[in-house]
């Protein structure tokens, strides 16, 4: 073998023993090294979890009373991956379930299609969770029918019943609350696959409104999961982990289900008195918020529902009416995402602008029948002229054309239609001072925001809008071609963009573009009450373990002060009393027996009703009380409700006689809600606790 053969032996053999090398390496690092992963990966192939859910944790008042509890259901489920291989897709097992349990076969066909597979405008009712996930098609099955679907499974393949644990209202006085505390549903894939700290597993049911969704974390508590090991047949081999589950922390709100009872029947007495008046009352709400800290007492919204229809299922009638016109959207929540001209009760604000200008607030004012702006009569309410009038007389009867007088002088002083660039604009700062644009940051999901049409607001608006003001007469509807439509957009747009004389004057009296929730008005007369503090609303108090552990307390917020000064806050809260005393507001609270103050309004709406009728006045009551100790802001607004005074006033005096123990007209201690105070201490709450079900 010469030296030339001989040198390729050696690289060959070189090669070779470098390979093997690489392949010993290999496999040590497969079996040694990266063992635990791929034996983690082939044991996840052939391991199946079996979730238990956690036992939500409850929701309840100051007192401990429950608001939101579990009791126990009995779910009858059906598995898509069963019935969607049968030939009819399961049509004839459906159909077969919904006669036996008494329910529609369209309810139960929608309650069990993903809301995908559905027409869009068509999803109302569909399910949200996955096809891999038994589908409930009611929670509440009589056990009877139950053992007949489980015992007769051969004529109801892919159909399933089960006990299972269902969120429950108590309802306890009467209590409604849905927009406060939500509901809880399924999971959907989108919440399968939004990036977070906590994983979800499919079986689960998580918070979707109110309460129930913003402090979800805590109330779900951690599932147990019971991980086993299947051979190719899916028998069970052995067990690789056994979590116990973890209940969920206990929400402590508050409210206090006594006064939230209370507010709720007042502010249906509210609607039902506007309807007995001749006016459409289609919608309301009311607040009792504690001046000292933000906390909210008490909230409702009307119309509502009921909170446990989520729990049981909805119908497609159900799934409707929650969000049709013509049984008024109960689904909104009117105290948050409703937005309405704010009327007379934005002359507070006027008042701290004014202040801020320079006008004399112990001054006399003329208060004429109307003001000319420009080719346009403003009208004092009722037309009625009532002479020269101090500035809190003027508060109390609530006089119109003063504001107009004086919003039209400072609109004339920041240059009109030409302003300067160092205009003052004291009323929209004085809006922007009391956050009105801002929202309020209550503990609550999907709260809207409020809007001071000021200059920036206008040239936004323009921008989106010149086009069709200017095409008016092309894009516009016929019942929309009326005079005055045409003129107005023609106006609009030649300058649109521009702040005007009307607008100035109707900005100061809470009408025109001006919109706020009636949380946001709450927060506003709240700080007027407490010198000027304003507090950022909230509902939770704090998050307990179910072993009475305090998990997290939630301390009140300070988020501004008014852009007032303590002599502007002071005379302001005397001329809010005049209200009560000898303004509009005196005949409802004649003889009460505990001194409040508050401003009536009633707002003008723009635009017609369906039917083609045109729409009625928002009646507003904002106020606080005891006047001379200020604890409590309540509120009161319904929609085409009417006349502020004879509307909502009257219910805010209910919810008095509720807070300070009022009969007739005396005070009777044992009666009062809150002799000290609301509540500074923690309830405690037992995981026992039982309630009689409605």
């Amino acid at each position: 073998m010469n030296q030339r053969s001989r040198l390729s032996l050696v690289v060959v053999q070189a090669l070779i023993l470098s390979l093997m090398l690489a392949l010993f390496g290999r496999l040590f690092y497969l079996q040694v090294g990266a063992g635990p992963k791929y034996r983690d990966a082939a044991l996840s192939i052939q391991s199946r979890d079996i979730v238990n859910p956690a036992t939500r944790g409850m929701i309840v008042d100051s007192s401990g009373v429950p608001l939101a509890l579990n009791r126990v259901g009995l779910a009858v489920t059906v598995d898509r991956s069963i019935i969607d291989q049968q030939a009819d897709k399961g049509g004839a097992v459906l159909s077969r379930t919904a006669k036996l349990l008494g329910l529609s076969y369209s309810d139960v066909y929608r309650r069990t299609r993903l809301c995908g597979e559905l027409a869009k405008g068509n999803q109302l009712g569909c399910w949200t969770g996955t096809r891999y996930q038994p589908i409930p098609i009611t929670k509440d099955a009589d056990p009877t029918k139950a053992l007949a679907i489980v015992e007769k499974a051969d004529l109801f393949p892919g159909i399933d019943a089960m006990p299972v644990a269902v969120r429950n209202y108590p309802g306890i006085d009467g209590v409604n609350a849905a927009h406060e505390l939500g509901y809880v549903g399924p999971l959907t894939e989108s919440d399968l696959t939004v990036a977070n700290e906590t994983k979800y597993y499919r079986s689960e049911s998580i918070g979707k409104a109110g309460l129930e969704y913003q402090y979800d974390s805590y109330l779900r508590g951690k599932p147990g999961i019971r991980t086993v090991i299947v051979d190719r047949k899916e028998a069970v081999t052995r067990e690789s982990q056994n979590t116990k589950s973890i209940p969920g922390d206990h929400v402590v709100t508050s409210l206090d289900v006594r006064l939230q009872a209370s507010t709720e029947r007042a502010l249906a007495d509210a609607v039902m008195r506007a309807r007995s008046s001749g006016y459409r009352g289609d919608a309301g709400a009311a607040v009792v918020m504690d001046v000292k800290t933000g906390r909210i007492l008490a909230m409702a919204s009307y119309p509502t529902y009921d909170p446990n229809i989520w729990e049981k299922g909805l119908t497609v009638k159900q799934a409707k009416d929650m969000f049709s016109e013509n049984t008024g959207v109960p689904a909104l929540s009117r105290v948050l995402q409703g937005l309405y001209a704010p009327a007379s009760t934005f002359k507070a604000v006027s008042l701290v602008a004014a202040a801020n200008a320079g006008y004399d607030l112990n001054g006399t004012y003329s208060c004429p029948a109307q003001v000319s702006v420009g080719n346009r009569d403003f009208q004092n309410f009722e037309s009625k002229a009532q002479g020269r009038l101090t500035m809190k007389k003027a508060i109390a009867i609530s006089c119109d054309t003063i504001w107009y007088q004086i919003a039209f002088d400072e609109w004339i002083r920041d240059g009109g239609l030409s302003p300067k660039k160092s205009a003052n604009d004291y009323f929209f700062a004085a809006a922007r001072g009391f956050q009105i644009a801002q929202k309020t940051g209550i503990d609550l999901p999907s709260e809207s925001s409020g809007r001071v049409p000021d200059r920036q607001w206008r040239n936004d608006w323009y921008q989106q809008n010149k086009e069709y003001f200017c095409n008016y007469q092309a894009q516009a509807q016929k019942n929309q071609l009326t005079p005055f439509l045409i003129a107005l957009a023609k106006e609009n747009c030649i300058d649109g963009d521009k702040i005007r004389g009307g607008d100035a004057v109707n900005f100061s009296i809470g009408q025109g573009d001006t919109v706020l929730t009636p949380l946001k008005l709450t927060q506003m007369y709240a700080a007027i009450a407490n010198g000027g503090k304003i507090w950022q609303p909230t509902i939770a108090q704090a998050i307990v373990k179910t072993n009475g552990a305090i998990v997290k307390k939630f301390k009140p917020t300070v988020i501004g002060t008014l852009p007032a000064t303590a002599a502007t806050l002071e005379f302001l809260r005397g001329a809010l009393r005049e209200v009560v005393v000898s303004g509009t507001a005196a005949g409802v609270f004649s003889g009460f027996p505990v001194a409040v103050s508050g401003k009536t309004g009633t707002a003008e709406v723009f635009g017609l009703n369906k039917n083609g009728t045109k729409k009625d006045n928002t009646s507003w009551f904002a106020s606080f009380g005891p006047t001379d100790k200020p604890r409590y802001a309540v509120l009161m607004m319904v929609s085409q409700g009417g006349f502020g005074a004879s509307t909502s006033a009257v219910g805010v005096r209910k919810i008095y006689e509720t807070l300070f123990g009022v009969v007739g007209s005396k005070v009777d201690p044992k009666k009062a809600l809150f002799p000290e105070g609301p509540p500074t201490t923690l309830p405690r709450i037992s995981s026992t606790t039982k309630v009689k079900m409605p």
